[in-house]
C-alpha cells in the first residue's frame, strides 16, 4: 500500500483516480466501474 507524500496539491475530480507515475508526474485516469454493463451498439 502506498502512501501520502503530500495533500491537496490537485484538484480532483469525481470519477477519476490519481496516481504518480515512474517519472513522478501525477497521473489522472478514469476510474472502471465493476458490475456495470456496455450498452451493446
Amino acid at each position: 500500500m502506498g502512501k501520502i507524500i503530500a495533500e491537496k496539491v490537485v484538484d480532483r475530480k469525481p470519477g477519476f483516480l490519481y496516481y504518480v507515475d515512474g517519472e513522478g508526474n501525477v497521473c489522472e485516469a478514469k476510474m472502471a466501474r465493476g458490475g456495470r454493463k456496455k450498452k451493446k451498439k
